[in-house]
């Protein structure tokens, strides 16, 4: 599970909260006011649905799904091992050897890659083909993102619509002066949601699911180019350089200390 949603989300709703207690204000306005969430929510809903075709809202819950889940995806730090090794393979018995390797892969873009090497085919076909894919996913994740990023420009301007409707509700009886000013507190309950829910919920969200794309997005990237150093014959210490460059300096430190310490237990 990706702990950090579920941190932030909670964190925002305690300081919230918080916050309304500190200065005084009504909490209960949260709980006893159903009006202003079937404003927000309801209202950002028939905002996505009429900006986006039905084929990508069906994609709405499974998108929200995946930034309370941790990605399954190989670490950079194996895949220059298994390409290492791959290439060691490579140079000793050639590429058709790897086809003992191919059923062993998990990743479904890793493993079609390989194939694709195996099968013979020019090296510009294989990275003009794997590029697509690549190109063709990130198409996909932008407008899953953005889904989000709309609900987070709509829902705080629905906000003040649901404040104007509740002031009409509270100024159309003004003879009880306290029963108004109890109204009018209520009333900007929704402008209060609006915000919170747009800046605190589909802004962040939006953003953690470009960032995820991003990471994998780099991972694909250095699978592309170690399949290609794998059909060129490149030796493991070149393959090590040039993959090596996706990691973090200190990803790369510790890598290095970790192949020194097996060296010198070899």
């Amino acid at each position: 599970m990706e702990k950090s949603t579920g941190i932030g989300l909670g964190l925002g709703l305690t300081a919230l909260v918080f916050g309304m207690f500190l200065k005084g204000a009504p909490i209960i306005n949260l709980v006893n006011n159903p009006a202003a969430y079937v404003i927000i929510f309801a209202g950002t809903a028939a905002s996505l649905f009429v900006g986006f075709p039905m084929s990508e809202m069906k994609k709405f819950p499974t998108l929200l799904k995946i930034t309370f889940k941790t990605q399954n995806l190989p670490r950079m730090e194996e895949l220059i091992r298994l390409f290492m090794e791959w290439a060691t393979i490579t140079r000793r018995e050639g590429l058709l050897a790897l086809e003992a390797k191919v059923d062993e892969i998990d990743d479904a873009f890793l493993r079609n890659g390989m194939r694709m090497i195996i099968d013979g085919n020019e090296q510009e076909f294989v990275r003009d083909v794997l590029l697509e894919d690549i190109s063709a996913t990130e198409q996909r994740h932008k407008a899953g993102a953005q889904m989000f990023s709309q609900a987070g420009m709509y829902a705080p301007t629905l906000g003040v619509l649901g404040a104007v409707v509740g002031l009409i509700a509270a100024l159309s009886d003004m003879t009880d002066m306290e029963k108004l000013s109890h109204a009018i507190s209520a009333a900007f309950i929704a402008t209060l949601l609006g915000i919170f829910t747009g800046y605190v919920m589909w802004h962040p969200i939006a953003n953690k699911l470009k960032r995820l794309s991003q990471r994998e997005t780099e991972l694909r990237m250095m699978m592309v180019e170690g399949l290609l150093s794998i059909q060129s014959g490149v030796s493991t210490i070149a393959i090590n350089q040039k993959l090596s460059v996706y990691l973090t300096p200190t990803e790369r430190a510790k890598m290095q200390e970790k192949e020194e310490g097996s060296g010198e237990k070899a």
